[in-house]
């Protein structure tokens, strides 16, 4: 069984789940909190495949800052797989939309709004920072 494989399977009860040669790491917290954590504690995330439940552009500029090989979303924008693709990271998902919509889904998530002008990991990860507070 692949990594990415190992991920979707232990996603149900978590948002997100991060697996690389069986050592695997969850969370709970929702949007890009989980992806901005694992990268605030400094954890090596080079080669491990993610299952998410939401990708959008923030959270694919982000797997693409850690190293992340592979990525299943239970939703995955367009941005967002436009991103993957580029960066050459394999990519499955459930459903694709034409963008990730925020919590009271009266406009576009403000992560995504917030990295629209950028394609670049790193400029994206200090942008995302600056707009969390962190």
């Amino acid at each position: 069984m692949t990594d990415l494989q190992i991920a979707k399977n232990n996603l149900f009860g978590h948002t997100i789940c991060l697996c690389r040669g069986g050592d695997c790491l969850y969370s709970e917290e929702r949007g890009i909190a989980p992806m901005m954590g694992f990268i605030g504690s400094g954890i090596d995330l080079k080669g491990y495949s993610a299952a998410d439940i939401v990708v959008g552009k923030a959270a694919a500029l982000l797997f693409v800052k850690c190293g992340i090989r592979a990525v299943f979303a239970r939703t995955l924008s367009q941005g967002g797989k436009k991103v993957l693709e580029h960066y050459g990271i394999a990519c499955e998902y459930e459903t694709l939309t034409e963008r990730i919509i925020n919590r009271l889904g009266t406009d576009t998530c403000p992560m995504e709004k917030a990295v629209a002008d950028t394609d670049d990991p790193e400029e994206a990860y200090a942008i995302l920072k600056n707009k969390l507070g962190v």
